[in-house]
């Protein structure tokens, strides 16, 4: 559901933060219009239109200028949101497309702000989406685009490996956060271990 991005620098430095809506609008919208889990490929995205004027009131969320690091979930990006937006006059598939704009032209703010020009590797759900990559790279030119998967680890693997590193920090009681992405006063272990009695 929710766009994050992770900034590896060459000098081993660690910034990320949660860009605003993946593909969270995207499914509810297909779910909700059609009944689909997921709109496969953008297809349903791609035969719509974007419109501008939707797709300005979305982007003036102040998400989308708050400082990082910040978070967010489907509790704040959700159907209710976009119904604030005004879309009860718009095509259904028009506003489909505008979601999908929305979504890469979130993310590529926040690339444009946090390391323009950079080598981008996508993971996720999106990075099954060909419509939202297409986007995705035309709204970051500067940048070449990949899947993890040419970085060597499947779009599908990135989430879960994250998570099993953190179980094994936690079970070495090692940090598992980095301050400059949680926005925390420092590093520590993070969750706890509870065996049966």
């Amino acid at each position: 559901g929710i766009a994050n991005l992770s900034v590896l620098a060459g000098d081993g430095g660690v910034t990320g933060y949660d860009t605003g809506p993946g593909n969270t609008l995207l499914d509810s919208w297909a779910r909700t219009c059609r009944g689909e889990a997921y709109d496969e490929n953008g297809q349903w995205a791609r035969s719509g239109q974007v419109n501008a004027g939707l797709l300005e009131r979305l982007l003036a969320d102040d998400y989308f200028s708050a400082p990082a690091p910040k978070s967010t979930g489907p509790e704040y990006f959700n159907l209710h949101w976009l119904e604030r937006a005004g879309i009860s006059d718009k095509a259904p598939e028009d506003v489909q497309a505008t979601l999908l704009e929305l979504t890469a032209a979130s993310i590529a703010g926040a690339v444009q702000a946090s390391c323009a020009g950079a080598a981008l590797a996508v993971c996720g759900g999106g990075a099954s989406n060909s419509f939202l990559m297409e986007r995705l790279s035309a709204n970051c030119p500067e940048s070449s685009l990949v899947t993890t998967e040419a970085w060597g680890v499947h779009q599908d693997w990135v989430e879960a490996a994250g998570f099993a590193l953190l179980a094994r920090a936690r079970l070495l009681r090692e940090p598992g956060n980095e301050p400059a992405v949680t926005g925390a006063s420092r590093a520590l272990p993070l969750g706890g271990v509870f065996l049966p009695s």
